[in-house]
């Protein structure tokens, strides 16, 4: 069994106390603006998704849309009037979005500032550290597998997009539809570019400097 261990982290490059840089760029601007939409879009997702319809019944599947949020559906009838059932399929995006290393680096520098930025100066409490070897970041190692789960909600997404296009009233496109379409396809070539993924169809290679024979 692992234990998790305390290392001494390395001092770097930049200047000591939270901050000190000798940059003269506006650093501070990429992780500012990233924090923040990540915080509403954070607050958004747990709204809409989870609060919404218990707490005030609104509909989330309107004239053969489907909201994204809820897809696939599972809306079993023992499942609480309390509980959304986006509650049951959004911990999987959340999950591999939670994991991913570019939203590691962002809400590392914008709530942690481990560090604020490049060459930039990081509080002394960061001295010590444990790296993701330790509760909770150590479930930061999960993140593979929420990439095989994250497939199974695109797929459905998938299909939604397809499906929106032929309503019980007879096929149709608007303004709904090119926007399920345009969500799925970034959501896909958000999860076919993830590094997860590169380093799986590449062979699992882990030394970026040795050829593989």
């Amino acid at each position: 069994m692992t234990t998790a261990r305390t290392t001494i982290k390395p001092a770097g490059t930049a200047r000591a106390g939270l901050g000190a840089t000798r940059r003269h760029d506006r650093w501070w601007i990429a992780p500012s603006v990233q924090g923040t939409l990540f915080t509403v879009l954070a607050i958004y997702l747990f709204w809409s998704g989870i609060v919404w319809t218990p707490l005030l019944g609104t509909a989330y599947e309107v004239d053969g849309y489907l909201s994204p949020l809820f897809s696939p559906l599972i809306a079993p009838g023992w499942l609480p009037s309390f509980i959304s059932p986006g509650a049951l399929i959004l911990w999987i995006p959340l999950g591999f979005r939670a994991t991913c290393y570019y939203y590691r680096k962002a809400y590392y520098r914008f709530y942690f500032a481990d560090p604020p930025g490049c060459a930039v100066g990081e509080p002394t409490i960061h001295h010590r550290y444990r790296m993701e070897t330790a509760f909770p970041f150590v479930l930061q190692n999960f993140h593979r597998y929420f990439l095989y789960l994250a497939f199974v909600p695109l797929t459905f997404l998938w299909l939604d997009a397809i499906g929106a296009l032929f309503p019980a009233s007879g096929a149709r496109i608007g303004l709904g539809n090119v926007i399920f379409f345009v969500n799925v396809n970034l959501l896909t070539g958000f999860s076919l570019s993830c590094n997860s993924l590169r380093h799986l169809a590449g062979g699992r290679l882990d030394c970026f400097s040795c050829t593989r024979r």
